[in-house]
């Protein structure tokens, strides 16, 4: 039976089962399992889209599901309902032949769990079949009228905590739809050249809109580009690149030599800023408290004799409780831990992991973090603080605890470090947000302290 099941769907249903077991992500372990199937080129791409798509809509394809299933969800075997949810994204949302996406996802239930449950399989997608999406959507959504938040939920697939702290978050909330909907696009690939490394004409793809350093990719593998796989280049969100490049172009009076990356993993912003750095004759420390992440962060900057240009070496600590003297720095960027709801993107599964009390405990942290930082930059120095969130407990609550609980920092205005990038106002004056529906990048927030005294 295995023998007939399609490599590609298997490789799916695989990246599926590593985020329901092992609570993995999709973007990482994905690579691994085309690779362990032999996966490349189209099929490797159609494993992705059918993995990250049936995940990221998992919130309208369930009530679907449930209309179609003459028993609860929970009561379906967790092997089958991954299946059904790889084969209604299937029928709903890839130009994939009803008969193809019915026929390989009961031979693949059939394969992994039984015949009786590929002939549930195969009754529940015909089913499903008899709609498209958006007549499902209207049959199964709560009254958009009555029930606005809970109708965003399902039509555009996040949980209704998520879709009201978005709503919160935006400056226009007659935007939301656009906003979710953009967080149901597959990223594009976008790469950075980290400069006096190498040149962003290196690169294949178009220039991104923001940064002078990034191209969108137009296709194919980004470890294929060899500034890429020799490390001169690599692959980094335009909105995390806006990011480094603010660290790094604050203005700072005086000294501007030690330069550190307290919360460093994976590494992609300290390795452009260190290249900035390099260029002025700064040095980047990176720190990190988690030892797999170092690691990461090691692998992009190197280590020992091989140390990348700007940086000065990679520390495994907390930054919470940094082994730096305090103001020896001149700039601290603090990319703090957060909900990650920025990067639903690139993230599918963040939506369904995340949980409102998450909150009380990343706000403790982020505020910790942030005065730690102002602690180790000296007086005149800068604090860059920034969060792949635009929850508002993690931005603008962030930004009002620091003014009112650390003597001598002030709130200086970042949206001048960011060139030519309209409509980011963030939702404290003088502070940025950026949006995947505005700008095509992750929802960066960004928020910009100096040490006074």
């Amino acid at each position: 039976m295995r023998a007939r099941v399609d490599p590609a769907r298997l490789g799916a249903f695989e990246v599926m089962k590593a985020v329901r077991v092992d609570k993995a992500y999709a973007n990482l372990v994905l690579p691994a399992v085309t690779a362990h199937l032999g996966l490349s080129g189209r099929d490797a791409a159609f494993t992705t889209e059918l993995a990250s798509g049936a995940i990221r809509m998992r919130g309208s394809y369930d009530p679907i599901l449930a209309a179609c299933v003459d028993r609860p969800l929970r009561k379906v075997e967790a092997k089958v309902l991954d299946a059904l949810r790889l084969g209604t994204h299937q029928l709903l949302s890839m130009r994939v032949p009803d008969h193809a996406a019915i026929s390989t996802t009961v031979d693949l239930v059939r394969a992994l769990v039984g015949a009786g449950a590929g002939n549930f399989t195969n009754a529940v997608l015909r089913k499903v079949s008899q709609h498209d999406l958006q007549a499902w959507i209207d049959q199964v959504a709560p009254d958009p009228h009555r029930q606005p938040l809970e109708h965003a939920a399902v039509a555009f697939s996040h949980p209704v905590w998520v879709v009201a702290e978005l709503k919160a978050a935006l400056s226009e909330p007659s935007e939301l739809h656009q906003l979710l909907a953009a967080d149901n696009q597959p990223p594009r690939v976008t790469l950075v050249a980290r400069p006096g490394r190498s040149e962003r004409s290196e690169l294949p793809g178009e220039p991104t809109p923001y940064s002078p350093y990034g191209v969108v990719m137009p296709g194919g593998a980004p470890g294929q580009v060899p500034a890429v796989a020799q490390g001169r280049a690599g692959v980094q969100d335009e909105g995390s690149q806006l990011v480094a490049m603010a660290f790094a172009n604050a203005p700072v009076p005086g000294r501007d030599e030690r330069w550190l990356d307290l919360c460093a993993g994976p590494g992609g912003k300290a390795a452009l800023a260190a290249a900035l750095g390099a260029e002025r004759g700064a040095l980047l420390v990176a720190g990190e408290s988690q030892l797999h992440r170092a690691g990461l962060v090691r692998r992009t900057l190197g280590d020992g004799d091989a140390l990348t240009a700007g940086a000065a070496g990679v520390v495994t600590a907390d930054g919470t409780r940094p082994p730096f003297r305090p103001g020896s720095f001149d700039r601290v960027l603090v990319d703090a831990p957060c909900t990650g709801l920025g990067a639903l993107r690139r993230r599918p599964e963040a939506r369904w992991v995340r949980r409102p009390e998450d909150l009380l405990g990343l706000v403790m942290l982020q505020r910790s973090l942030v005065s730690s930082a102002l602690g180790l930059v000296r007086p005149g120095g800068v604090v860059l603080y920034a969060t792949c969130s635009p929850v508002l407990a993690e931005t603008s609550e962030i930004v009002r605890a620091i003014e009112q609980e650390v003597p001598g920092a002030r709130l200086e205005d970042v949206t001048g470090l960011l060139p030519g990038v309209s409509d980011c106002a963030g939702p404290r004056p003088g502070t940025a947000q950026l949006w995947p529906h505005r700008h095509g990048t992750d929802a960066m927030f960004l928020a910009l302290f100096r040490r006074t005294g």
